[in-house]
């Protein structure tokens, strides 16, 4: 693999490094501070093309790459956390399921105004009981009568519900249990019985709108099936390969972020007759704060390439998501201990970059999750 972008993905980056500065950055504080949804600049990626960034072009997406959409969450979130994860959901979740098992009817019906950004998408996966155990805790179900699905249960940790115009639910359509009884459904967000609960009092990422979902007899037609009927647990992990790339990269974006805004204060910050930047204790923090930052984008982009090229990817992107987001974790914390008593500040944003990464040690696959994904990958070559 070539490790330099090409000219293409830079001004994509460019492109999108401009938009975040102008649009995103100077928002962030206040969408967390008054858990307001980043509703203005989401509404403006759409007509950007970054809504459907890599739905291919005949859906009406912008037909780019994995390592583009990569870009994108890094970028967004040097920005805003709880932009990048809305965004992030959106495609890596919530467009997901049409682009790769969608039917051509629920392609053209939801994924060319996902695309567009005429709606947002969302995807339930989690429930009260079942979160990492998706294959034995789904206990949400869906029934065929007539030439509908009947479909009742509850999902928790639904991100973009309140906002989204489809969600699809993995749900039990085959009470026999084993790996081939889930399946995923479509559900239009306005369906007579779904009841999408407040949103979620979180630590971080409060612009993100997170929720639970109950379905009380939904009814939709029998071809808002996505994909193959008993294929919904084999495509949920799928699907959530590839959101661990995003993830990885969004945690990325927020340690660039925390990192930047380290060097900014201890350039500044006068101590011991000088800019606290001038002692070796600070040095060796940005040194290893930088360090671990390149590496664990360099990962990032390889798991996406290895997307992009068809090839194996899921060990290199619980690898690269596990190593993100726990390097994001370590360069968040050093950036408050450079910042002293004011990182532990909200007028300063490390504070709320710091708290915006913790889920994504949890979303997508906890890290003791992606340790087993490698640790298997690693035994069974």
């Amino acid at each position: 693999m070539d490790f330099t972008l090409d000219s293409e993905h830079r001004m994509l980056q460019e492109m999108i490094r401009d938009f975040v500065e102008k649009e995103v950055k100077p928002r962030a504080a206040e969408v967390d501070r008054e858990h307001k949804f980043p509703r203005e600049a989401i509404e403006q990626m759409g007509p950007l093309g970054l809504l459907g960034l890599n739905v291919p072009e005949e859906w009406g997406g912008a037909g780019s790459d994995y390592l583009a959409a990569a870009i994108l969450y890094e970028e967004l979130g040097r920005g805003c956390g709880s932009t990048a994860l809305t965004v992030e959901a959106h495609l890596s979740l919530g467009c997901a399921p049409f682009v790769y098992f969608g039917s051509d009817m629920l392609k053209e019906k939801f994924l060319t105004r996902l695309a567009a950004g005429e709606i947002l998408g969302a995807l339930a996966l989690t429930e009260p009981g079942a979160g990492s155990d998706l294959k034995g805790g789904v206990r949400t179900k869906a029934e065929k009568v007539g030439d509908e699905w009947v479909l009742n249960g509850s999902k928790m940790w639904t991100t973009n519900a309140s906002v989204a115009g489809v969600i699809t639910f993995l749900v039990r359509t085959d009470p026999a249990g084993g790996s081939r009884s889930l399946s995923m459904i479509a559900v239009p967000t306005d369906a007579p019985g779904l009841i999408i609960h407040p949103a979620e009092r979180k630590m971080g990422l409060n612009g993100c709108k997170t929720h639970a979902v109950t379905l009380e007899d939904v009814r939709v037609p029998l071809d808002y099936l996505v994909g193959e009927e008993g294929r919904g647990l084999h495509q949920a992990l799928a699907i959530l390969d590839g959101g661990r790339v995003g993830i990885g990269a969004l945690s990325v974006g927020l340690a660039q972020a925390a990192f930047e805004e380290a060097v900014k204060y201890a350039k500044e910050r006068e101590a011991f007759g000088g800019p606290i930047a001038n002692l070796q204790a600070i040095q060796f923090k940005l040194a290893d704060m930088s360090t671990m930052i390149d590496v664990a984008r360099w990962a990032i982009y390889r798991a996406a390439w290895l997307k992009d090229q068809g090839l194996p990817f899921a060990r290199e992107a619980a690898q690269a998501k596990l190593f993100a987001t726990e390097m994001a974790d370590k360069v968040c914390w050093e950036a408050i201990q450079i910042h002293g008593g004011y990182g532990y500040s909200a007028e300063f944003p490390v504070e709320r970059i710091y708290r915006d990464n913790r889920l994504m040690l949890i979303g997508e696959g906890t890290s003791e999750i992606n340790r087993l994904v490698i640790a298997r990958h690693v035994l069974k070559s």
